[in-house]
C-alpha cells in the first residue's frame, strides 16, 4: 500500500456527509439540488490541495494547476482502478453511476478515493441520452455545471480545431501556398450539439470573397482529435507538439500537410492553456472529482485525461476511472492507448453489468431509448440470462487477457430477482472475475456499494502482470487483426480498397508504429449492432482507416460509423428549462 503518511486522509470517519436518502428515489436533479455542496476551497483542502494551486470558477469548481503534479512527483501512486461493462442496451448499464457510487463507498468506508471523469458532451444530454453525471445518490455535482458547460473546455476545443479548419481554407484561398489538394482534406469543422443537417455541406458559396468552394462537413466537437491530444497530452509542451503534428490534408504530391505547417499550432495552444488544467468538483457525498476531457470510445479513445488521473495519483491512496462504453472498447483503448502513452497501469478492473441487459443479450428482448422496458426483461428468466451471460463472459476475458484482476459490479435494479443475482455471480466467478457482487449505490449510495468497494480495495492487492495486447512495432494489419479476433471474436478481417490504400500509404510515412483506435458500434462486440451476446466467426470489414498523428492513434472504421449524431423526434431539451432561477427538466 502507499505510504499513507504523505497523502491527506478521508475526512469521514463515522460521518455521512451526503445528502437525506428518499423513496422512492427522486429525479436526479431534484436530488442534485437539494444535496449539501461544500465550497471547492474545503474540498481541495480534504484532497490535499492549497488555495495556490487551484483556478477559482466561482464557488463550486475549480481547475488545477499541473505544477502540483511536480510538486508531490515523490509521492508513490494510489491503486488505479477503471471501471467498464458489458456490451450495453441503448440505455447504457449504469457505468458512470457504478463509478461514482464505487468511489463513494471506498469513501463511506473510511478510505481516501479520487474520482476521474470524462465531461459530458451537450450532444447528448440535449438529445436522448440525457445527463452523465450519474444518477440517483451516486452523482457528481453541480450536477447542470457538469452537464452543460463546466469551466468552458469544449468550447475552447471546438475553437482551436475551428480556427485549424479556417487556417486550412485561409491557405486555399491565398493561393494555395502548401500546394493543398482540396479533395484530401481531412478536417471537418465541430460544434458540441447533435445536428445531422451538418453532416454534409458546401463551403464558399457566392462570390471570390466568399472564399474556394468545396465540400465539407461538422462533426460534434467530443470527436474532434483536438479533444483526443488534450486527454492523451502529458503537459502543454506536449500539447503543443502534439497539436503541430496533426494531419489536416495532403499535398498534390502526396505529402502530409500539418497544423505546423499552416503556423496555427501555437495560437491552438494559446487557446487551450486553461483547458489542459483538470476541473475540481466534488460527489454527492463531498469527495474530490476531476472531470476532465471528453471522447467518446466508439469513434474515439474514449477515455479523461492522463494529466488528471496522473494528480489524481499522487493525492490518493485509490483513484477511480471510468472508460467508454463496454471492455471491447473503451477499456481496450484505456490499456493500448491510453496506458501506452502514460506510463501508468491499472491494478483492478470494475466490470458493470445488468441483469435486464443480459436478458437482452440472451434474446429475451429488445431496448429502444425512449420507450418503456419490454415486460420479458422486467421479469425472471433464467435460460435468457444463462445465454446472454455469454457476454459477460467475453468481457471478463477480454479485461483478463491485460493481466488485471476483475471485479464484476452488477449494477442492481428492482426487478432483479436473488435467482437471476446469484446467476450472474456463478458466471462471472467463472469466466475468471475474482468476484461479483450487488451494487445498490443508485438509490443508497456509497453505503449500497461498501461490499463493492471493500472487494475492489482487496482486489488491487491481488498480483497482476499488466501487459498490452499488441506491440508497437507490429504492422498495422496485425494490430488490427489483434484486436479484431482477441477481443471482439471476429474469425477474419476483410479490408475495403480505401483501407488497403491507406494502410499502405501510412506504413511508407512511418505511420505504422501508432497503436490502433478502431471505430465500431458500441452495441455488440461486432460491427453489427444486431448481433448479441458473443458472436464469434463473424468477418470484421474495415472500410476506412484515418490517421490522428498528433493525438497518436491510426483509426480504422468498422462499417458505417457517424462522428455527428442526430436528434430524435422528442430530444431531452424539450423538457430542459430554467424557471424562478432553477434549472429544471435536466435528466
Amino acid at each position: 500500500m502507499p505510504n499513507q503518511n504523505n497523502r491527506k486522509q478521508s475526512n469521514r470517519s463515522t460521518q455521512y456527509n451526503g445528502p437525506v436518502k428518499l423513496t422512492p428515489v427522486p429525479k436526479d436533479l431534484e436530488i442534485a439540488q437539494a444535496a449539501p455542496i461544500l465550497p471547492i476551497l474545503d474540498v481541495a483542502k480534504h484532497a490535499g490541495l492549497a488555495e495556490d494551486d487551484l483556478e477559482i470558477y466561482g464557488k463550486h469548481k475549480a481547475k488545477v494547476h499541473l505544477n502540483v503534479r511536480e510538486r508531490l512527483a515523490g509521492r508513490p501512486n494510489g491503486k488505479y482502478i477503471v471501471v467498464t461493462a458489458i456490451t450495453p442496451t441503448p440505455l447504457g448499464e449504469g457505468k458512470t453511476v457504478t463509478t461514482i457510487g464505487l468511489s463513494q463507498a471506498l469513501h463511506y468506508t473510511g478510505r481516501n478515493v479520487f474520482t476521474c471523469l470524462r465531461q459530458p458532451s451537450m450532444g447528448p444530454t440535449f438529445g436522448i441520452k440525457g445527463g452523465a453525471a450519474g444518477g440517483g445518490y451516486a452523482q457528481v455535482i453541480p450536477m447542470e455545471d457538469f452537464n452543460l458547460h463546466l469551466t468552458g473546455d469544449i468550447h475552447a476545443i471546438g475553437a482551436a480545431h475551428n480556427l485549424l479548419a479556417a487556417a486550412v481554407d485561409n491557405c486555399l484561398y491565398h493561393g494555395n501556398p502548401l500546394n493543398i489538394d482540396p479533395y484530401s482534406i481531412m478536417l471537418n469543422r465541430v460544434v458540441d450539439i447533435n445536428d445531422r443537417s451538418l453532416r454534409k455541406i458546401a463551403l464558399g458559396l457566392g462570390t471570390r470573397e466568399d472564399g474556394v468552394a468545396r465540400t465539407s462537413g461538422y462533426d460534434i466537437t467530443v470527436a474532434s482529435e483536438v479533444m483526443a491530444i488534450l486527454a492523451l497530452s502529458n503537459g502543454i509542451e506536449d500539447l503543443r507538439v502534439r497539436l503541430g503534428r496533426m494531419v489536416v490534408a495532403f499535398a498534390k504530391d502526396g505529402s502530409p500537410i500539418t497544423a505546423e505547417q499552416l503556423r496555427v499550432a501555437g495560437a491552438m495552444t494559446v487557446l487551450l492553456k486553461d483547458a489542459i488544467m483538470p476541473n475540481l468538483l466534488q460527489t454527492l457525498e463531498q469527495s474530490p472529482v476531476f472531470v476532465h476531457a471528453g471522447p467518446f470510445a466508439n469513434i474515439a479513445h474514449g477515455n479523461n485525461s492522463i494529466v488528471a488521473d496522473q494528480i489524481a495519483l499522487k493525492l490518493a491512496d485509490y483513484v477511480v476511472t471510468e472508460s467508454g462504453f463496454g471492455a471491447d472498447l473503451g477499456m481496450e483503448k484505456f490499456m493500448d492507448i491510453k496506458c501506452r502513452a502514460s506510463g501508468l497501469a491499472p491494478d483492478c478492473v470494475v466490470l458493470v453489468c445488468t441483469v435486464r441487459a443480459l436478458k437482452m443479450h440472451g434474446g429475451a428482448g429488445s431496448v429502444v431509448a425512449g420507450k418503456p422496458l419490454p415486460p420479458e426483461l422486467t421479469r425472471e428468466n433464467l435460460p435468457a440470462l444463462l445465454k446472454g451471460c455469454a457476454n459477460l463472459t467475453k468481457q471478463v476475458q477480454n479485461a483478463r487477457k491485460f493481466g488485471v484482476p476483475v471485479v464484476v459490479a452488477i449494477n442492481h435494479f428492482d426487478a432483479d430477482t436473488p435467482a437471476e443475482t446469484a446467476l450472474v455471480r456463478e458466471q462471472a466467478i467463472e469466466a475468471g472475475a475474482v468476484g461479483a457482487y450487488s451494487s445498490k449505490v443508485w438509490a443508497l449510495g456509497g453505503e449500497g456499494g461498501a461490499e463493492l468497494a471493500d472487494a475492489v480495495a482487496a482486489a488491487c492487492e491481488l498480483p497482476k502482470s499488466f501487459k498490452m495486447l499488441y506491440t508497437n512495432e507490429a504492422t498495422i494489419k496485425e494490430k488490427i487483426e489483434t484486436i479484431a479476433t482477441q477481443i471482439y471474436g471476429a474469425g477474419r478481417v476483410e479490408y475495403m480498397a480505401e483501407a488497403e490504400t491507406k494502410i499502405k500509404n501510412f506504413t511508407k510515412l512511418g505511420w505504422g508504429l501508432l497503436p490502433i483506435c478502431m471505430a465500431k458500434t458500441h452495441l455488440s462486440l461486432s460491427h453489427d449492432p444486431k448481433l448479441l451476446g458473443a458472436p464469434s466467426g463473424f468477418t470484421l470489414p474495415i472500410r476506412d482507416v484515418r490517421a490522428s498523428v498528433g493525438a497518436g492513434f491510426l483509426y480504422p472504421l468498422c462499417g458505417e460509423m457517424r462522428t455527428m449524431p442526430g436528434l430524435g423526434s422528442h430530444p431531452a431539451y424539450e423538457s430542459v428549462d430554467l424557471i424562478d432561477g432553477k434549472v429544471v427538466g435536466l435528466f
